[in-house]
């Protein structure tokens, strides 16, 4: 068994086909089968099953791929000590997220660390649930997580905050004329609503629920960045993070009554790493979890 035969395996999983992984990898389609049978008579049965336009993990697949992916961040974190060792300030740090976390509280956080360490470079991984990110960083996928922090995390847990959420509607609509608004009196209304397993559309019908009724969709969106702009358009109100929301967004942001918050933190998995120290330090210092911009409009 190979380090290059497990990222073959990887990327089929991740890119969904041999054809599309094989590009991906720059190597051709037999080669590529021929190292992913070697793979599978190492360990004594199918990995996957091939469909006409797809491929399958078989059960012994779905148990082997968490380790092989543990088994790669682990190799270029070795390769990232290795060049630290030797003097070279270069390297990967790999960090797993949330979309919505991606988009309005990351951004300043890497744009600071570009500028405090521009040769350790950023991989980001992307998750639509906190459930996907814990289970992703608990397999060994990145080197720290940013989002809701699991309640059995095991390891180290640094709090970044509370992050605010707030409800989109045109400038026009009948509620624009306060600033804050009972979820209670939507009810009636259809909602800009999330994807199905996306976060936010459970956060959505949780909030709802405990104000007495559920939320019908008038449209559902996989982004979190859509949301506000469909609200603003009049497709109905949204919920959204107050941090995605840009400076002289041309729409009427209110709080909820009673306030929605979600806590953030850093968490990683035990053992001390020194480039994951420094990106901890920056991201308490740079995330911003409800801008300034927000908490004037809101007042």
């Amino acid at each position: 068994m190979t380090l290059r035969q497990l990222e073959y395996l990887v990327t089929i999983v991740d890119a969904g086909s041999f054809t599309r992984a094989a590009e991906l990898l720059h190597v051709t389609q037999p080669a590529l089968s021929h190292q992913v049978r070697a793979l599978e008579r190492t360990t004594g049965g199918p990995l996957l099953e091939r469909l006409p336009r797809s491929v399958r993990l078989t059960p012994m697949g779905r148990a082997m791929l968490p380790h092989a992916r543990a088994t790669l961040a682990a190799a270029q974190k070795a390769v990232s000590a290795a060049r630290q060792a030797a003097g070279l300030q270069c390297g990967e740090i790999m960090v797993a997220t949330l979309y919505s976390v991606s988009l309005g509280v990351l951004p300043p956080v890497l744009k600071a660390w570009r500028r405090a360490h521009p040769d350790v470079h950023v991989r980001l991984f992307e998750h639509r649930h906190a459930d996907e990110l814990a289970a992703a960083m608990a397999q060994g996928q990145a080197d720290l997580a940013v989002g809701p922090a699991p309640s059995d995390w095991d390891g180290p847990v640094h709090p970044l905050g509370e992050e605010e959420f707030v409800v989109v509607v045109p400038p026009d609509d009948p509620v624009a004329t306060a600033t804050t608004v009972r979820l209670a009196d939507l009810a009636e209304r259809e909602w800009v609503h999330y994807a199905p397993g996306n976060g936010l559309a459970d956060l959505l019908d949780q909030v709802c629920g405990a104000a007495g009724f559920q939320p019908r969709a008038a449209v559902r969106t996989e982004q979190t960045a859509a949301a506000p702009s469909l609200a603003a358009a009049g497709l109905g109100p949204a919920l959204v993070p107050a941090n995605v929301l840009p400076p002289r967004f041309a729409a009427h942001l209110l709080r909820p009554d009673p306030p929605v918050r979600r806590r953030l933190a850093a968490y990683t998995r035990p053992g001390g790493d020194p480039v994951v120290s420094a990106f901890i330090e920056i991201l308490r210092r740079k995330a911003i979890l409800v801008p300034g911009h927000v908490r004037r409009c809101l007042n």
